[in-house]
């Protein structure tokens, strides 16, 4: 993917922001001051061992989470300058853990994504092809609680393409999309996902897991350790002794003939005194 050059405003800036466990000074933090900025059309992955703070990140990133001190803008607005109703039409998330009412029909659920909108002429026109692109259309008359994981998986991911289809620059913000996937689905979503933030040149942010599709299909890594930012990298090459530190394993790099660098792991063996 070409990276986006950054010399045009920041879609988004987090500038010393810092959340702290409780409401006192001396509670202690659950992410350390981080500075970073994200631009239209850059596809970020945010990758970090279970418990090092990145739905958390993603929290304050989307502005549903408000920071202890420092600053989070989303195209030059603080967070207290958005309307629920104005920032749904540019900013999407999908959280990790997604819910709707019981029994709901899928095409209802996915119309939600555009719940604030007043006027929306083309709605059902939007919903058929936001549930296409992810592999959902099939699922349109059924109830949401007949679905498996991975099928409500899909028609979430379809309310947030819902939701921002007809806006430019936008941010989309995914927590574990493809968790509950198999191997098929999970490319199939990934080039999805990369067909409609291309097509819009919204930034996507998605906290991922496998390093393979974080490499492969996002411009850029923040690696997040113990509620801090360790590392902001777009090289590939330049993340793998990261990586290893952040988890704590060897990486084993192997180059296609197409030149791909897939890695694959092992842990590190204890010395023994």
């Amino acid at each position: 993917m070409d990276m986006v050059a950054n010399t045009s405003s920041a879609l988004l800036q987090l500038t010393n922001v810092y959340l702290r466990q409780g409401s006192e000074k001396l509670d202690p933090p659950r992410l350390a001051p981080i500075n970073l900025r994200v631009f239209s059309g850059e596809r970020v992955a945010v990758l970090g061992p279970s418990g090092a703070g990145k739905s958390t990140l993603l929290h304050l990133m989307s502005l549903e989470q408000r920071s202890s001190q420092g600053e989070v803008t989303f195209k030059d607005r603080t967070r207290c300058a958005w309307s629920i109703a104005a920032l749904s039409e540019h900013r999407a998330v999908m959280p990790q853990q997604c819910q709707a009412a019981f029994g709901l029909e899928v095409a209802l659920v996915i119309g939600l994504g555009r719940v604030a909108r007043t006027c929306d002429p083309f709605l059902s026109e939007i919903v058929y092809e936001a549930a296409k692109l992810a592999h959902a259309d099939h699922l349109l008359h059924r109830r949401l609680d007949t679905l498996s994981g991975g099928e409500c998986a899909r028609v979430h991911l379809a309310r947030v393409f819902a939701q921002l289809w007809d806006s430019r620059e936008g941010m989309v913000l995914v927590d574990e999309p493809l968790a509950t996937l198999d191997p098929g689905l999970q490319e199939n979503i990934l080039e999805a996902l990369d067909t409609y933030v291309s097509h819009r040149r919204h930034a996507i942010i998605s906290v991922l897991h496998d390093m393979n599709h974080a490499m492969h299909c996002f411009d850029r890594l923040l690696l997040i350790k113990e509620g801090n930012l360790y590392a902001d990298v777009s090289s590939n090459r330049d993340a793998m002794p990261l990586l290893e530190d952040l988890y704590g394993l060897q990486l084993e790099c192997v180059q296609t003939t197409s030149q791909a660098l897939f890695v694959s792991s092992r842990a590190k063996r204890r010395r023994v005194a």
